[in-house]
């Protein structure tokens, strides 16, 4: 059992940065492909970012593709989201996610999730 807990977020103005990180219990960390979802009011969690085991791989959505940078630090169980140049159309709650799956963008492919950080971006 992978236990995952995000921290980071808060509120921001737009053009602001803010940096997630996620840390993982497990020992085994560097097994899993790590993802970043989000998931704003009254609409379905969607994809924002992932890093394949050794880091050097990553895939990004359009939408952040850009602006966000996603990286891991195996030694410490952690991953990283980046944000810079935030938009309002960034609000939402994020959530990290670890997947035996080499690098998917599925929610349904990964294996453990954390419990969520608000971001909220001011216009």
């Amino acid at each position: 059992q992978v236990q995952l807990v995000e921290s980071g977020g808060g509120m921001v103005q737009a053009g602001g940065s803010l940096r997630l990180s996620c840390a993982a219990s497990e020992r085994t960390f560097s097994n899993y492909a790590m993802g970043w979802f989000r998931q704003a009011p009254g609409k379905e969690r969607e994809f924002v970012a992932a890093i394949n085991r050794s880091g050097g791989t990553t895939n990004y959505a359009d939408s952040v593709k850009g602006r966000f940078t996603i990286s891991r630090d195996n030694a410490k169980n952690t991953v990283y989201l980046q944000m810079n140049s935030l938009k309002p159309e960034d609000t939402a709650v994020y959530y990290c996610a670890a997947s035996s799956w080499i690098l998917p963008t599925t929610p349904v492919r990964y294996n453990y999730w954390g419990q969520g950080t608000q971001v909220t971006v001011s216009s």
